[in-house]
């Protein structure tokens, strides 16, 4: 069962991977405004998927993350 989780979550970043820096920003920007939507509906117990902050926060690090890389291996060439 794990190894359908490993192949899902590369996929996820090898998709990630392909997008411009316009796009990975635009993806922050909409996953940013759902984890706040998330957060206020967990806050008024009216959050039908719990797991959902955990994948929304799991999204936004890995997109954080390939911009980091994007611009050190930029600073670095």
């Amino acid at each position: 069962m794990a190894g359908k989780k490993t192949v899902k979550k590369s996929n996820k970043i090898e998709d990630m991977r392909v997008k411009s820096d316009d796009q990975l920003t635009g993806d922050l920007g909409d996953l940013k405004r759902e984890a706040f939507n998330l957060r206020f509906q967990a806050a008024t117990n009216q959050l039908e998927r719990p797991a959902r902050i955990k994948e929304v926060r799991r999204d936004i690090a890995r997109i954080k993350t390939l911009q980091t890389e994007r611009t050190r291996a930029t600073v670095k060439a």
